[in-house]
């Protein structure tokens, strides 16, 4: 018998995660980023974009955090960007040197996504 199913899981489910950090990224909040950032890393994404353009504020666990999610996905050749800091936030990861190993980059803001309804209009 001859089975469909892949020896082993796929490298990559998908190519691309984009997550957005609309609040304070501080020790407060940590545990619920790093909650959902740990589902992300579980779809085992090519590349993951941090969008900070929403954050105001980073501390050293954040920092960590950071750090370790790039470790992880670098263990499985993939990549993190960090996208839009606050001219603040891209000096505190300066700093602490992120920036050497996690690129930091200015990109335009994706286009809103949401639903909208049509309806006709008897004539």
């Amino acid at each position: 018998m001859t089975s469909l199913l892949p020896s082993s899981p796929p490298d990559s489910i998908v190519p691309h995660v984009r997550v957005e950090i609309t609040d304070e990224l501080d020790l407060d909040g940590l545990s619920e980023v790093a909650h959902v950032l740990d589902q992300v890393l579980a779809l085992r994404p090519r590349e993951v974009t941090i969008d900070l353009a929403g954050c105001r504020h980073v501390d050293a666990a954040a920092i960590a955090l950071l750090l370790d999610v790039r470790h992880r996905l670098s263990r499985r050749d993939g990549t993190l960007t960090l996208s839009n800091p606050h001219p603040r936030i891209r000096r505190i990861l300066a700093t602490a040197g992120v920036d050497v190993a996690v690129p930091v980059v200015d990109s335009p803001r994706a286009a809103a996504r949401g639903r909208a309804r049509v309806t006709s209009v008897p004539r």
